[in-house]
């Protein structure tokens, strides 16, 4: 996930992101919270209203939220945009390998770009938002989920603190992410119009750190930076689950994890 004030050409490890896409899918993949966030766009785009014809469906994996998008009124065609083979192989209609950091959609394509969970893996976010606003219509919607600066704090805080107390750095495990302040400022940036933005929090409860780590690997969200440095120790690793018991465990025992969604909301200039 990026800041919009870094210059992050090499952010990411794009051949890294793709790899942890493709075996999410291939391994049945861990798909809950983006259905959480599909029906959250949904909602939004109901109150946004209007019918668009052509959508396109950026970041799709196995095609779930275009399936949603097809089945609206007056929608006539859906284009699945995926990085992972594995997962367009079982998506429906029209289907293209993309990866959303370089758009290769010719200029007013779309009415609507729908985009679930997706954009916080690009390293010039302000850029793909500038393609992506290029390669609607005049009037044409742009609706994304991201996830935002409050995702996985806890694992976050557990991390840092184990690392540094048994390695004696810290090497860069989480991505960074946007703020909600500044998402408005971003859609506006890149030539939106009727900007909007809004955040839901969304905590979930697991019964070790070890469960944690593997519903990330299932989602495809595991570290891609290009700065990442190897595996976790097995003593740091007992270490930061050890930290997240401690300072975050519920009640009954169990961790949460939190996951901040961001909403942006905007349309090309009619």
């Amino acid at each position: 996930m990026n800041h919009p004030q870094q210059s992050t050409a090499l952010l990411f490890d794009r051949r890294a992101w793709r790899r942890h896409r493709e075996r999410a899918a291939l391994a049945g993949a861990v798909d809950f919270l983006h259905a959480e966030t599909e029906a959250r766009l949904i909602d939004r785009l109901d109150i946004a209203g209007g019918e668009y014809a052509v959508a396109l469906d950026l970041g799709s994996r196995g095609g779930a939220l275009a399936r949603l998008l097809a089945a609206r009124s007056g929608t006539s065609r859906v284009v699945l945009a995926e990085p992972a083979a594995a997962f367009l192989a079982g998506a429906p209609g029209w289907r293209i390998a993309a990866d959303p950091e370089l758009s290769p959609f010719r200029d007013a394509a779309f009415d609507l770009v729908a985009s679930n969970l997706v954009l916080h893996w690009t390293g010039d976010l302000p850029g793909a938002l500038i393609q992506l606003r290029r390669a609607l219509k005049p009037d044409g919607l742009l609706l994304a989920a991201l996830l935002g600066g409050a995702t996985l704090i806890e694992l976050r805080t557990a991390l840092f603190e184990a690392e540094l107390a048994e390695e004696g750095g810290v090497s860069p495990r989480v991505s960074p992410a946007i703020e909600l302040a500044d998402a408005v400022a971003l859609l506006q940036r890149a030539g939106f119009a009727q900007s909007v933005a809004d955040s839901e929090t969304l905590t979930v409860l697991y019964p070790d750190i070890v469960a944690l780590m593997r519903d990330l690997r299932g989602m495809g969200e595991t570290n891609a930076l290009a700065a990442r440095r190897g595996v976790l120790r097995r003593a740091t690793l007992g270490r930061a689950a050890a930290i997240y018991a401690e300072r975050f465990a519920a009640a009954d025992g169990r961790l949460p994890a939190t996951f901040e969604v961001i909403f942006l909301r905007g349309r090309a200039p009619g």
